[in-house]
């Protein structure tokens, strides 16, 4: 699938406000996509690229947004993920610069619609609204496969992509394999968002508030004396806390989340 397609459905998605209209719109786009082009997709119109760190700031990004525009879209999903998956590996003496080189030749292949969709993507600002709610009615749309169901895959697995990619290929019986596994993160329970406050007491009827604590999230696996500890974007900060590790290592039961 052209990159152009994708940026095109992103940018009506973002044009409504109607969840459901969203949600028609991403699961037409899901039915398309092939191979690994439903991972790299789901990601994107989540709002974030498949590489975790990729070392391009907003200055980086900033410097390549003015690069000519190619006139007509010949960008695959699956170039640009491995034009980004290239620059991430880059490291040691001169990588910056050839970063930089290598985001300005991507920018170089992409259409004004495709740079402006990659610009957003790179820095986190690609305000949308195909959020994760959104994204797993989408795929039950475009599966048949109950809404509930997906959610909770996903919650099991934390990792939408591979759910998404699942399904599409082999319907529902590819949710038997998301099960609780230690030392699998677990996807943490999320404030569903709302328009406004008027909006938000509409869907609850009735609401209760409370002080909020600052502080950071985590879970923390444990098997015998093995014990990990994944913050709220399930990534592992075990060597972070060893207060934590200690606490629990200390706990009677063997294993545990």
């Amino acid at each position: 699938m052209l990159l152009a397609e994708l940026a095109s459905t992103s940018r009506e998605i973002a044009a409504t406000r109607a969840r459901t209209v969203k949600s028609e719109r991403l699961a037409s786009l899901l039915r398309r996509l092939v191979g690994d082009e439903i991972e790299i997709g789901v990601a994107y119109l989540s709002g974030h690229p498949r590489q975790s760190r990729l070392g391009i700031g907003g200055a980086a990004v900033q410097g390549v947004r003015g690069a000519a525009a190619a006139l007509e879209a010949s960008l695959t999903l699956s170039e640009v993920d491995a034009a980004l998956a290239r620059i991430g590996s880059l490291s040691g003496p001169g990588s910056a610069g050839e970063r930089q080189r290598s985001l300005a030749t991507l920018f170089e292949r992409a259409t004004a619609e495709e740079q402006d969709f990659l610009g957003r993507l790179l820095v986190g600002e690609l305000r949308q609204g195909a959020l994760a709610g959104v994204m797993e009615d989408a795929l039950a749309k475009a599966t048949g496969i109950a809404a509930p169901e997906i959610r909770r895959a996903t919650m099991l697995s934390g990792d939408p992509e591979a759910v998404a990619r699942a399904v599409l290929h082999e319907g529902r019986t590819a949710l038997a394999g998301f099960r609780v596994q230690l030392f699998r993160p677990v996807q943490p329970m999320l404030a569903s968002p709302a328009d406004d406050l008027d909006a938000a007491l509409e869907r609850l009827g009735e609401a209760a508030l409370e002080y909020k604590l600052d502080g950071a999230r985590v879970q923390v696996h444990k098997a015998g004396d093995d014990v990990r500890v994944f913050s709220r974007l399930l990534n592992d900060v075990t060597v972070a806390v060893p207060e934590l590790v200690a606490a629990v290592r200390a706990l009677p039961a063997r294993e545990l989340i």
